[in-house]
């Protein structure tokens, strides 16, 4: 079987490591447990890797986070992807700080990325991992806060979440999403 795992989040060196990104750093741990390497091509940088049984073919959109639909399109068209094998990785200001949720469908929650994703694909029928931010940030301070850069403390805790998020991305591939949200979702991280 064959997959389409898409990490959002703008390119530039001025969003490198900030709390928006976080979807590809997410997906470059996948890369790295794959031992796959990510080379530029349309939309964005792409890499192929093996999982057991499950084919991955990894993406960083380059399309900036607004428009990531666009390459999710194109590359679940050119790959020949179902909807049902595509996982989307993504930052989320609902969720406290390391935990991660997996889901099969949903509402963008106000994420430009995902709501470009769901108009392009005429659908919200496709699986997320959602990442939490944590909403620790004085109001009007939102975009400040997600192109920021994470805490010395959230970074000590990176290692351990990008094994987790790996592991959700490895049974999202080989035992569904269902039985994966079963594994996954319940699990304190911090």
């Amino acid at each position: 079987m064959r997959f389409l795992i898409v990490g959002l989040g703008n390119i530039g060196v001025e969003y490198y490591g900030t709390r928006h990104n976080i979807g590809f750093r997410m997906v470059n741990a996948v890369a790295e447990a794959v031992g796959a390497t990510f080379v530029e091509s349309r939309y964005g940088a792409v890499a192929s890797g093996r999982m057991k049984s499950a084919e991955l073919i990894l993406l960083k959109p380059s399309t900036y986070m607004n428009l990531s639909g666009e390459a999710v399109r194109y590359w679940m068209k050119k790959e020949n992807i179902p909807l049902e094998n595509i996982l989307i990785l993504v930052d989320d200001l609902a969720l406290d700080f390391g935990t991660m949720r997996l889901k099969s469908k949903g509402s963008d929650a106000g994420h430009n990325g995902l709501k470009n994703i769901a108009l392009l694909l005429n659908t919200v029928q496709y699986a997320r991992l959602r990442f939490g931010l944590g909403a620790s940030f004085a109001k009007g301070r939102q975009v400040e806060f997600v192109l920021g850069k994470f805490t010395p403390e959230e970074e000590s805790a990176m290692p351990l979440l990008m094994e987790e998020a790996v592991a959700i991305v490895r049974d999202f591939c080989l035992v569904g999403v269902d039985r994966a949200m079963n594994l996954h979702n319940k699990k304190e991280r911090l």
